[in-house]
């Protein structure tokens, strides 16, 4: 008799991951660094914070990874945002080291105010993956994201009205090297919280997730089941499949916004503003966004209002004064030319 459903889907998921690294990692030329050089096997944490998503993946990852050669770890972070978070980091730490995960850390990290309490979280979080994964030399982090996350993102992304990057939701290869791995985008969430509940791991149900005062709980609570009443069951696969294409879409517009900048600048690498105008405005604004980010634009501040405001030199303008963006960044349109560089 073969493993429970839910337990079979998980760990087929994170199989067909660790497939793909192990072919990554035997394609890798030989001065490459450590973490994928071919001298040792690859190692792969996965991100854990005790959720049931997170707990069925290390769980998986536990199960998988020694039947490829493959050495697997964990890493949990410690936000310090509740009483008693250290406790439980620590509570990680040893159910990852029961699941025979090795290195297992637990990194304690400050959390900011810049972007709200969600965003600042999500910062800290991924600088401190970013530095337990160059410290221990690992060829990935795998993270617990489900369908159901990837459907509220697309939410948010449309309720931000932002343009179909966002709303493409998260990829399931993304970060430096394509450092994170989310093999659960294409199962729920209650999938994953079944296998932990047939194998008997104990999960910690974050309260912030049912805090009404954070925007993706309430969407997840009120908005998600809202929309089920009204459209019917399916709401989150339609979801999910909207990030998928969206993504294929923007991929393809930021390609085409590549090859067109090079034919948008004069002599000296300024953006020409005829030529900028002749092309469609999908493709014309990635090449704004771009040029503001390499001017020093944090990418993360810089939203769609902010580039609508210098596509208006170029399709509306009226001797209007330069535009002020983030991150001290100027854009102005000076004899023809779109000039973009800070202060």
């Amino acid at each position: 008799m073969g493993p429970h459903p839910a337990v079979a889907a998980i760990r087929l998921a994170v199989r067909r991951v660790l497939h793909d690294l192990l072919t990554e990692h035997h394609r890798a030329p030989a001065a490459v660094p450590h973490a994928l050089s071919h001298e040792s096997p690859p190692l792969v944490l996965v991100a854990c914070s005790g959720g049931a998503d997170s707990m069925a993946l290390a769980s998986a990852l536990a199960f998988e990874s020694p039947k490829l050669g493959i050495r697997a770890g964990g890493i949990t972070v410690d936000h310090g945002l509740q009483p008693g978070s250290d406790a439980r980091a620590a509570e990680v730490v040893q159910r990852l080291r029961e699941l025979g995960l090795d290195p297992v850390d637990s990194v304690a990290v400050t959390v900011g105010r810049t972007g709200g309490p969600e965003a600042a979280a999500r910062d800290a979080r991924y600088a401190a993956l970013d530095t337990a994964a160059e410290r221990h030399g690992a060829a990935a982090v795998l993270l617990g994201h489900t369908r159901d996350d990837q459907a509220e993102t697309v939410l948010l992304g449309l309720a931000r009205g932002s343009g179909i990057r966002s709303l493409s939701g998260m990829a399931a290869v993304s970060g430096t090297g394509g450092r994170y791995r989310r093999p659960f985008l294409e199962l729920d969430r209650q999938t994953a919280r079944k296998a932990c509940m047939v194998q008997s791991l104990p999960v910690w149900d974050d309260p912030h997730n049912a805090d009404p005062a954070y925007t993706r709980s309430r969407l997840r609570h009120e908005g998600l089941p809202a929309l089920e009443k009204a459209l019917g069951k399916g709401v989150v696969e339609a979801l999910a499949r909207t990030a998928r294409l969206s993504r294929d879409d923007a991929d393809a517009l930021d390609s085409w916004a590549s090859q067109a900048e090079a034919t948008v600048r004069d002599a000296a690498g300024l953006l020409e503003c005829a030529k900028l105008y002749a092309l469609p405005p999908a493709v014309r604004r990635r090449v704004l966004r771009r040029a503001a980010i390499e001017a020093g634009a944090p990418a993360g501040s810089l939203f769609a209002r902010h580039i609508e405001e210098i596509d208006r030199l170029i399709t509306g303008w009226r001797g209007q004064g330069a535009i002020n963006l983030p991150g001290k960044v100027v854009a102005r349109r000076q004899g023809g030319r779109l000039v973009i560089r800070q202060g």
